[in-house]
């Protein structure tokens, strides 16, 4: 399941797209506007968040303990089968075979292409990098979305929004820290993780005119399992007993994360609890201190502050169509 709330601001007015492309796959819609209120549900929805942020800093700590003794293959095909596993049932007690039927087969290839590739990026990085700054550089999908969705799909890109990807690209530019003898060529394949995300965000919104979500989801698991079912042919190892269990703890947190996410935006409006996921950095700062001792350098500290304000603004700013309008939209 991809690793992605879809910041398209991050969906629009009246409907909400959330996908988790990186890392499995994670789309739910829902109506921002007529929804039920609930009585404290901005609280809750942003403990549920905060919730789902410390899963996904597990999820990453755990896929990089099993980088250790396994290849970036085998981690991401058992990451998307086991979403598969959860996902077929569902849709087969949930819902008809004739809503698999689609007239768009090359965005549902591209979606999935572009998914899958940034979860291998994703994972490789969590295998080289700091904990902290691989998660931090994943994050800067909602940086570059406005880009791909005005280059593709001629989004207008406000003034704010122009201006928060700028400070974004700033605070990347601290993180990378080129030429200053610390840069890691890692950092840029966790920013193509980043750059295929987006892709995959904004390939969604251009199919979600007749593509229900759990078509989308639907394609996505099973495209991305038989992809990376292929490198197993040269890149299979039988995992250990103790890989196996470290394996299915890899799906069980990712599903935890989904769920607890799931339903953080079911109770309040993506603008209010959505900054809250960016919690996910400092998480993964603190699993990184203490398990690996790692510790992030003040250029990092500027660099990571610029991304989640640039972030959490292109996240609740950018894209609000008229109602009835289509949904923008992701790992």
């Amino acid at each position: 399941m991809e690793k992605y709330f879809v910041p398209l601001k991050n969906v629009a007015d009246p409907v909400e797209l959330q996908v988790e492309v990186c890392y499995g796959p994670r789309v739910r819609v829902s109506s921002a506007e007529g929804s039920t209120a609930h009585p404290g549900g901005a609280c809750a929805g942003a403990l549920y968040i905060l919730g789902s942020a410390l899963m996904f800093a597990t999820l990453g700590a755990f896929i990089r303990q099993a980088s250790t003794c396994l290849p970036n293959e085998m981690i991401v095909f058992f990451r998307n089968l086991f979403a598969l596993l959860f996902v077929v049932p569902l849709f087969l007690a949930r819902h008809s075979p004739d809503q698999l039927r689609t007239t768009v087969p090359g965005l549902h290839l591209l979606r999935s292409a572009a998914g899958l590739g940034a979860m291998y990026c994703y994972f490789y990085a969590l295998a080289h990098m700091k904990l902290a700054e691989a998660v931090l550089l994943s994050y800067t999908s909602p940086l570059i979305i406005p880009l791909v969705a005005s280059l593709w799909i001629h989004e207008k890109v406000s003034h704010r929004v122009g201006s928060a990807v700028v400070i974004g690209f700033v605070g990347v530019v601290f993180i990378l820290k080129p030429g200053a003898g610390l840069f890691q060529a890692a950092a840029l394949v966790a920013l193509g993780a980043a750059a295929m995300a987006s892709v995959a965000m904004v390939t969604i919104r251009r199919m979600s005119a007749t593509e229900p979500p759990v078509r989308i989801v639907f394609f996505y698991t099973l495209l991305a399992t038989l992809i990376s079912g292929l490198p197993l042919m040269w890149a299979w190892q039988t995992p250990g007993r103790g890989t196996w269990g470290l394996l299915l703890l890899i799906g069980v947190v990712a599903m935890a994360g989904q769920f607890l996410m799931t339903k953080g935006y079911s109770l309040a409006p993506a603008s209010q609890v959505g900054p809250f996921i960016y919690a996910t950095v400092v998480f993964a700062a603190l699993i990184g201190w203490v398990v690996w001792g790692e510790s992030l350098d003040m250029f990092t500290g500027i660099g990571a502050t610029l991304v989640c304000l640039a972030g959490i603004v292109a996240t609740t700013s950018f894209g609000r169509p008229s109602r009835g309008g289509s949904v923008q939209g992701t790992a």
